[in-house]
């Protein structure tokens, strides 16, 4: 209890199920714990901070909120990388974003992102501003949480485009790839191939050998089932693309005559195999509509949680979900740490004893 305490909020990064969610257990969270709050809600992500644009807001503000996909305040990516360079106005992003926390007398500042926004989250902290951050994405691939919001939001989207393209599947007895989000870690595609029944499930974790993702469809047609479900990552590479270097790897993507992996698969296999194959590509789809019961829960208790952290005057952490309890991890251990799949992880070794093939 005491003076008015003035926070400010903004959401960066890819939009997901469950920003408003969370932004609203801060809110409420806070209003508990304090006499007068006053929030500072910047447009945009850090583009907001660092040029100084925003909406107060009070904590009635947020009523309302709970079930709304997308975020109210906006955001964008602005990249890690140019955080420190000078732009082409003279603008120093990294004094701009301190001389608006400064100007505003902010308490803290409540980051809600991904890995990049971690990054400079972290950043911001080392120059001494009050952080606190909620680890958002639906990759699910955040250092230092066992889970983050809008992961299963996305899981069910995602879910439900495999289910609805098995009945498709098996009129036309065709071979169907569903190219799923994730770049560098494959959890949702993981989950959601699982879910939907998926026959092969390729991850950037686990390259594959295309001859053994085209016995896996063989060996389902002998086994009388003419028709195949693919859950392909997009971020999915061959075992030949897992030993190139980094800069090689991009330059033979560049190259590739093929909008994604999933379309040359489809090609590739094709050939190998003799069956009419097609690809569907979900997209930002599986960013959208409302959250779904567990990430409206865990966005709650996560802006609780956050709001505890304020009160005790404990910066400089994200919220994290750790053996199913919310714990403060430093930002300096998860700035720019990915969470990747393990390949001999339990998920993926109880997979394989339902026989999905991983293409390896």
């Amino acid at each position: 209890m005491g003076k008015k305490k003035k926070i400010g909020l903004l959401t960066s990064g890819g939009d997901c199920q469950g920003l408003n969610a969370a932004l609203r257990g801060v809110a409420k969270g806070l209003d508990n714990a304090f006499d007068e709050v006053e929030f500072y809600g910047f447009t945009d992500g850090y583009r907001g901070l660092i040029e100084c644009e925003y909406k107060t807001y009070e904590a009635n503000d947020f009523s309302g909120i709970l079930t709304m996909g997308g975020t109210i305040l906006g955001t964008s990516r602005q990249p890690y990388k140019q955080m420190r360079v000078i732009d082409e106005n003279s603008v120093d992003k990294v004094a701009a974003m301190k001389r608006t926390y400064q100007k505003l007398g902010l308490d803290c500042l409540v980051i809600l992102g991904g890995n990049g926004t971690h990054k400079t989250a972290n950043l911001l902290s080392g120059e001494g501003l009050h952080i606190v951050t909620l680890p958002k994405t639906i990759d699910n691939d955040i250092y230092g949480t066992d889970l983050t919001f809008g992961f299963y939001s996305a899981v069910d989207i995602a879910t439900h485009v495999i289910e609805c393209i098995h009945t498709t599947a098996f009129s036309h007895s065709r071979v169907f790839i569903v190219e799923l989000m994730g770049h560098k870690a494959g959890w949702l595609t993981l989950y959601a191939g699982i879910g939907g029944g998926a026959d092969v499930i390729l991850l950037p974790e686990i390259p594959y050998d295309i001859d053994r993702v085209a016995e896996a469809i063989t060996r389902r047609n002998n086994n009388r089932n003419k028709f195949a479900i693919l859950a392909v990552a997009e971020g999915a590479l061959s075992v030949e693309e897992s030993k190139m270097r980094k800069k090689e790897f991009k330059a033979a993507r560049a190259a590739m005559a093929y909008p994604s992996v999933s379309y040359r698969l489809a090609a590739e296999l094709e050939e190998k195999t003799g069956k009419e194959i097609r690809v569907t590509v979900p997209g930002h789809f599986q960013r959208g509509g409302s959250p779904n019961a567990y990430d409206r829960i865990f966005c709650s208790l996560l802006g609780a949680a956050a709001a505890d952290l304020i009160a005790r005057e404990q910066y400089g952490y994200m919220v994290g979900y750790v053996d199913n309890k919310f714990v403060p991890v430093p930002l300096s251990e998860v700035a720019g740490r990915l969470k990747l799949v393990p390949p001999d992880c339990q998920v993926v070794t109880e997979a394989r004893r339902l026989g999905i093939s991983f293409g390896d």
